[in-house]
């Protein structure tokens, strides 16, 4: 995410990180109604993993209700007597597990499910739930909307970081459980919906149009999204053949097509930096929103609530390798999101007459103690209020620059390639990249990191 607040399924691991927290008793036990994430206590559920969603929704701009279904496959990693779901609001009419009708409640944003009879581990099983009624955004811990954010005209803006997944489908909604999904959504003719991954099929009928979108490459389900609104809409692949769909507010095109148009050159550019691409779309949705204040790195296409600025574009598309193919394990660890990607943002301006990384870093370090960028860690934010705070993001790339001065640009490009290539589609934390970083250079960083990501205030030298 970025604001001008500052502006082959990857199962194995996940499911051992599932398992180690599971029960290992002989019985059958509910699964855990938490991830156990101290910053969102009340996200992401225990005892199961989501393989796949397929979510079918019809939403009606006029009357803002949305009628859905959601049919997760997931797999047992213990002995299942119930589990949970998030979802916030909404009606559930109907819940089955494996075709069968199964019990279920509501309590907060929790929708615990008991199937007719208990779960196997390792078992895999189906859950269909059918609801409906007019998504309402949730309000983060630091004051921003996030989820479901209707716009006057019916339009929706849709970026679930961190929990708004919950406010238009039933997910298990934290970072550790990625998964495959496919959506679609029908809406009014002249209305268009955009999600992630590739556009399947366009099916028109009776007044309303279907799209249909398929992303084969597991994501976290706050990186979902269905965005509606009167899109003016471009499709292409570039010269490498990546398929690129752009689909821009008529409000906002004239602004956002010179940026846009350097989507190709900024996907080719970062992959000379971090790897291959790690998906198989590209694209951008620009929507004309009002009360949003921020951009987010939805999986393959990014969603920006203005036209956005080439910074803006890079930070989001650096997101692809950092956050959205390697996610976070948990969200103290925002800094390998955020730094990673605002440091991209360094290195495109060194490289286009900006100012070079080392004098970003200079500048940095002459603002005063007082400065909001010294308030916390980068590598601690305290709480959940503070991980889109300026110390992520800017002090999460001056971390990066000194690791580079430190190491070299051989060793500090080769971490970056090797942290994106070794745990692509899958989770690290700041531990394993601390180690990592000492593994390819050689030598022992305990200090830097200590100092830089860790140190409480500002450093006492540059």
């Amino acid at each position: 995410m970025i604001a001008r607040r500052l502006l082959a399924l990857a199962a194995t691991p996940v499911l051992a990180a599932l398992l180690a927290g599971a029960s290992q008793g002989g019985g059958a036990a509910p699964g855990a109604p938490t991830a156990g994430d101290p910053y969102f206590p009340q996200s992401g559920d225990g005892g199961y993993h989501v393989v796949h969603y397929r979510l079918d929704l019809g939403y009606a701009p006029a009357s803002r209700r949305l009628d859905a279904t959601a049919v997760l496959t997931s797999t047992a990693t213990q002995k299942l007597s119930s589990f949970f779901l998030d979802l916030s609001g909404l009606t559930v009419s109907s819940v089955t597990v494996d075709g069968r009708k199964a019990a279920f409640s509501r309590s907060g944003v929790k929708l615990k499910v008991t199937p007719a009879h208990a779960l196997p581990r390792g078992r895999s099983f189906s859950t269909v739930i059918t609801y409906a009624g007019v998504p309402k955004d949730v309000t983060d811990p630091d004051g921003s909307a996030d989820g479901w954010i209707t716009q006057k005209d019916g339009s929706v803006f849709v970026a679930g970081e961190p929990q708004g997944a919950m406010t238009w489908f039933p997910s298990n909604s934290h970072p550790l459980d990625k998964s495959t999904y496919e959506i679609a959504v029908t809406v009014p003719d002249g209305w268009s919906a955009v999600s992630n991954g590739r556009l399947e099929s366009q099916c028109a009928s009776n007044g309303r149009t279907t799209f249909d979108w398929r992303e084969t490459s597991p994501m976290a389900a706050y990186l979902a999204t269905a965005s509606i609104g009167k899109f003016q809409v471009q499709s292409y692949r570039t010269a490498s053949g990546l398929p690129v769909y752009n689909a821009v507010d008529p409000a906002e095109a004239k602004a956002a097509a010179p940026v846009l148009a350097q989507i190709p050159a900024v996907v080719a550019w970062e992959s000379t930096l971090f790897g291959r691409y790690p998906f198989d779309a590209a694209g951008a949705i620009v929507e004309h929103a009002h009360g949003v204040g921020y951009a987010l790195e939805t999986q393959t296409r990014p969603i920006y609530d203005r036209a956005p600025d080439i910074d803006t574009l890079v930070h989001e598309t650096a997101h692809q390798w950092f956050g959205d193919s390697v996610s976070l394990d948990r969200w103290k660890d925002i800094w390998l999101n955020e730094g990673f990607a605002t440091y991209a943002e360094w290195l495109w301006d060194a490289q286009h007459g900006g100012p070079g990384t080392a004098a970003r870093l200079a500048a940095d370090y002459a603002l005063p103690a007082t400065n909001d960028l010294w308030s916390f860690p980068a590598g601690d934010p305290g709480s959940a209020a503070n991980i889109f705070g300026t110390p992520p993001y800017e002090r999460g790339a001056m971390v990066l620059e000194k690791l580079r001065e430190t190491v070299g640009d051989k060793a500090f490009f080769a971490i970056l390639r090797t942290w994106a290539g070794e745990r692509r589609y899958g989770h690290g934390d700041s531990a394993q990249f601390v180690a990592l970083s000492e593994k390819i250079s050689g030598e022992r960083l305990d200090s830097l990191f200590a100092t830089w990501l860790y140190g409480q205030g500002k450093p006492a030298t540059p």
